[in-house]
């Protein structure tokens, strides 16, 4: 009777044994074992787009999968973060976040439909991106001063384009017409590069847009550049003065990163986070991102937190000062 009894309850705990769960494979271990989908919420040609793609080839050759970039442009980027937002938060999906994306537009929603700082998880910063003043060539005007006299003298002929309402070359239009008190005639394009190329045909005959989607023009002499929102002279800049030259105290530039879906597991987040900053100090990568005139910073995922924290609370304060409409 005893063996019986005996037999059973090791029959039973043999059982229950196997009906538990198995325990969950470490996130990270074999993590990624296929490509990963990138959404840049810009156009193709515009500044984040080149960034992007600049890091993304080196990173996929780094982790040994591919990073496929996938465009979705639109509303100043919403469109993006909207999509991002809902994708699965597995690690196969990294987002493109930026100034313009997660702290503009997104102040010019009457309800905003993502919060950048709670519905995302992050991965880390990897560059600031001043923005450059550029002009076509065959405008009469070298310098942030004749820009501003010449189009005070024509009073409103002269257009400004951007990438869009709430792009980063928008806002960053914006407060330069209210801080050297002159006008022009807002023209919004479908993406950076498209606004460029409208400046470049003279369809356009200015813009203040992100040093990535210009600087190659520039050096080409397809455009003219006359002045950087960075508060000092950079070395990335050569010769172009900063705005704040000709108006004391203009500082203006933004940033690039990664977040990720939130749920996104941690252990691969800092497994992507550790493959990014090894992917933007590789020699070949600070290069062309010097290139580009954009510097490589990078941190832990609440240090970029913070940057897209204070980024939000300085451009609510720069989006009332030159009266952007909420749509």
């Amino acid at each position: 009777m005893k063996t019986t009894r005996l037999s059973s309850l090791a029959l039973i705990f043999a059982t229950f044994a196997y009906a538990l769960p198995a325990a969950p494979a470490e996130p990270a271990k074999d993590y990624p074992s296929r490509p990963i989908r990138l959404i840049v919420p810009n156009a193709p040609g515009s500044s984040v787009d080149t960034l992007s793609r600049i890091v993304a080839n080196k990173l996929g050759e780094l982790i040994g999968q591919q990073i496929v970039v996938d465009n979705r442009a639109g509303a100043g980027g919403i469109i993006g973060m909207e999509i991002a937002k809902a994708a699965t938060p597995d690690g196969y999906t990294l987002i493109a976040a930026t100034t313009a994306a997660s702290t503009i537009a997104v102040l010019l929603q009457k309800k905003p439909t993502f919060d950048p700082v709670k519905d995302y998880d992050y991965v880390t910063q990897f560059a600031v991106t001043p923005n450059v003043l550029v002009v076509n060539p065959s405008l009469p005007v070298k310098s942030v001063k004749e820009l501003i006299d010449y189009s005070k003298s024509k009073q409103g002929q002269v257009n400004m384009a951007s990438a869009g309402a709430g792009s980063q070359s928008h806002l960053s239009g914006a407060y330069f017409l209210q801080a050297g008190d002159f006008q022009s005639l807002h023209v919004p394009y479908k993406g950076g590069g498209a606004s460029v190329a409208s400046v470049i045909a003279g369809e356009s005959h200015w813009t203040l847009t992100p040093a990535p989607a210009v600087m190659t023009h520039v050096n080409a002499g397809r455009l003219r550049a006359l002045g950087h929102s960075l508060p000092q002279r950079s070395p990335l800049l050569g010769d172009i003065p900063p705005i704040a030259e000709t108006i004391p105290g203009f500082d203006y530039s933004g940033w690039q990163g990664f977040f990720v879906p939130k749920g996104t597991p941690q252990p691969i987040i800092e497994k992507l986070r550790a493959a990014v900053v090894k992917t933007v100090n590789l020699p070949e990568v600070k290069n062309a991102l010097a290139v580009q005139a954009t510097e490589v910073v990078t941190g832990t995922s609440e240090e970029f937190r913070k940057v897209v924290r204070d980024s939000l609370a300085k451009n609510a304060k720069v989006v009332k000062a030159v009266g952007l409409k909420i749509e």
